[in-house]
């Protein structure tokens, strides 16, 4: 079985519309530090990213920001973290993330959030790796998707070989059991797949 030591959290520089979105990052970044679960996320201060950075740093726990260079101004780059890698691209960033984590949560947030996502989904479909994914559907937020990934199944393209596991948690507090049932079904060698199917991807 895998464990869980880090969390790779994907979400918003904005906080959003609803108040409820900045509490449930502020509520899992909390969680997580009093777990000892360590954040890896984009590196910004802002939105729902420097929400549950600044909680886990606040509750005593790590923090690995992953920005790319042209967004530290922009995103304003969160200093306080214990580990700021900063990534000549995007795709270097993406990459290093993945690298650091041992699983995947999107919280709500924009294109970018639902293009981080849709990624790990990718990969696990062609077997890069077998990490959780899981999104955080506060308020319904992720509604829509779910319900484009369930027309994609019924129009099979999404087919039952190809299926693809992607966990649902309705409160923050289901978080870490949903991730760590999940990854205890995966051994510690077989997370990141087969090193053939890696290389070639």
């Amino acid at each position: 079985m895998s464990t869980i030591r880090t969390v790779c959290v994907y979400c918003g520089s904005s906080p959003g519309t609803d108040p409820a979105f900045v509490g449930a990052a502020r509520r899992l970044g909390e969680i997580m530090a009093k777990e000892h679960v360590g954040l890896v996320y984009g590196g910004g201060s802002h939105g729902l990213m420097g929400a549950v950075a600044s909680a886990v740093l606040d509750h005593g726990g790590h923090v690995t920001g992953i920005i790319p260079e042209f967004l530290e101004n922009r995103e304003q780059t969160l200093r306080r973290a214990q580990e700021v890698i900063v990534t000549p691209d995007m795709h270097v960033r993406k990459q290093t993330m993945f690298d650091r984590a041992d699983a995947f949560v999107a919280l709500p947030g924009g294109i970018g959030t639902l293009e981080e996502l849709v990624e790990q989904l990718t990969w696990a479909q062609l077997g890069r790796h077998k990490k959780p994914i899981l999104i955080l559907n506060i308020g319904g937020f992720w509604d829509p998707l779910c319900a484009l990934l369930d027309h994609m199944r019924r129009l099979e393209f999404i087919r039952t070989d190809l299926a693809v596991t992607l966990l649902v948690a309705e409160r923050t507090e289901d978080i870490l059991p949903k991730l760590r049932a999940a990854a205890a079904a995966v051994s510690e060698s077989a997370k990141t797949g087969a090193p053939a199917t890696v290389q070639r991807l």
